[in-house]
């Protein structure tokens, strides 16, 4: 009798494994929330046994937390490019905050805040992504500051007011109804503007050529 494709068993390196059950993880994070992530959840997606799971990840609060880690790590790379002038980079970055790439992203950062009342391990986590993203805006904005590009006496406190507008727009994130006004919808811009000292409109008129192309 020749066994099926689905009936044999694949043997992976331990290091790609892990890889491949954090990376359903994290999938399951953006997707569907924290609290969905069970040994069972993510063996069902990889067809396999909910025991291999467990022998790289015995806790599923780890699994959780390393699912947390790995997809906010993956976003920040896509926050902030390499390339470009500081004024296109910071345009970048607003550009993605305001628009519908990061839904997922910002509720999943809504999600997390809410689990760390009832998980202390992930409120440490989650302390230290915040802090590696505080640390790539000020680099950020220092350069800006070295180009010219920005006229800014603390970029640490412009990075803060930021990130705060930011997390205050994702914190709508699962309203119901959609809130259109340009108050609201471009609110990231104009603070960013202001807390930079970009002159109006230059900033909205950089994230306005990346969103129309």
């Amino acid at each position: 009798m020749v066994s099926s494709p689905t009936s044999q068993r694949v043997r992976k390196l331990p290091d790609e494994r892990r890889a491949e059950i954090l990376s359903e993880a994290a999938s399951i994070a953006l997707g569907e929330g924290l609290e969905r992530i069970t040994l069972r959840a993510v063996a069902d997606r990889l067809g396999v046994r909910p025991g291999l799971i467990s022998h790289y990840y015995p806790a599923a609060e780890d699994l959780v937390i390393a699912a947390f880690v790995r997809a906010v790590s993956e976003e920040r790379e896509e926050l902030f490019p390499d390339a470009g002038t500081p004024l296109e980079r910071m345009a970048h970055l607003v550009s993605r905050s305001e628009g519908h790439e990061t839904l997922a992203l910002s509720r999943l950062w809504l999600n997390a805040r809410h689990l760390c009342r009832f998980i202390p391990a992930l409120t440490e986590a989650l302390l230290g992504q915040e802090h590696l993203d505080r640390n790539r805006l000020t680099a950020l904005i220092e350069d800006g500051v070295a180009s010219g590009d920005f006229v800014v006496e603390d970029p640490f406190a412009a990075c803060v007011r930021i990130w705060v507008a930011i997390d205050g727009v994702g914190s709508y994130v699962n309203n119901a109804e959609p809130f259109d006004y340009e108050a609201f919808t471009r609110f990231i811009t104009d603070v960013a503007e202001w807390s930079l000292g970009v002159p109006a409109g230059e900033l909205r008129a950089a994230v306005d050529r990346l969103q129309a192309a």
